[in-house]
């Protein structure tokens, strides 16, 4: 089944008496387990689209189905509840809440989806570890690095076990080797768990660790197709990665069933 589907979906902005067009008609379909890297200039639509994936907005017009479903009419409250299960978000600037430690930040979406405190401090426990933060839990993210905040963000989001992770500018505020180490970690996410990756980046290097790019440009998509041939892909991946990874157990939904 394919996990994301969108046809012809638009998007504009209004401010005033001004409209805005930002998408026209964009048709993207995203098999499960599959990494793909979202390019584009600046106003191309690309964080638009993001937003759309991730039912943080919605399109004016079209059709967009999530494992099968047509989400673009489900009520805010339904939006956020298949957004909870089902969709992790990594941010450039991390979006982690100041006033809540390491731990309670990794354990926020498991108390909205119903999990019990105890369950959910064993899972954020856990999910430090695998990220090797686990001695940081009572630390405030303004204690940490950029790096080390950006792997609390990415544990922050595995915690429901999402099928899908969007990714925006995720490295766009660290620096390389820390850039490295977070892609590293994606990398074998995806490989390895099978975890389905869709990445906003302006950086080609951070392209290429995808195997399918897609460009827009003027709220179009302009190219859709792979970033490297075959033989070098599958040489990369299957190179060992210095990675830590979040627990081996299977996710919930791993292909986005049990959504309906």
């Amino acid at each position: 089944m394919t996990l994301l589907a969108l046809q012809g979906v638009t998007k504009s902005y209004r401010n005033g008496e001004v409209l805005t067009p930002v998408l026209h008609g964009i048709d993207l379909n995203v098999e499960p387990g599959e990494y793909v890297a979202l390019m584009g200039p600046s106003g191309s639509g690309k964080s638009t689209l993001m937003n759309l994936l991730g039912l943080l907005d919605r399109a004016d017009a079209g059709h967009y189905a999530l494992a099968g479903r047509d989400v673009t009419q489900l009520s805010a409250a339904q939006q956020a509840e298949v957004r909870n299960r089902t969709v992790g978000f990594v941010f450039q600037s991390f979006n982690l809440l100041k006033r809540m430690n390491v731990a309670e930040n990794v354990a926020l979406p498991l108390l909205y989806s119903g999990a019990s405190r105890s369950a959910a401090r064993a899972r954020a426990q856990e999910l430090l570890a695998q990220v090797g933060l686990e001695t940081f839990a009572k630390r405030l993210p303004s204690q940490l690095s950029g790096g080390q905040q950006q792997r609390v963000a990415i544990a922050r989001a595995l915690a429901n076990h999402p099928p899908l992770l969007l990714a925006d500018e995720p490295t766009g505020n660290l620096d390389t080797q820390t850039t490295q180490e977070v892609l590293a970690l994606l990398d074998t996410l995806n490989r390895e768990h099978g975890l389905t990756i869709v990445v906003v980046t302006h950086e080609t290097d951070v392209a290429a660790h995808a195997r399918r790019l897609v460009r827009l440009k003027d709220g179009r998509v302009v190219y859709d197709g792979t970033t490297v041939d075959a033989a070098q892909w599958a040489e990369r991946r299957a190179a060992p990665e210095p990675a830590q990874v979040p627990p081996g157990d299977r996710p919930a939904y791993p292909t986005g069933e049990g959504l309906a």
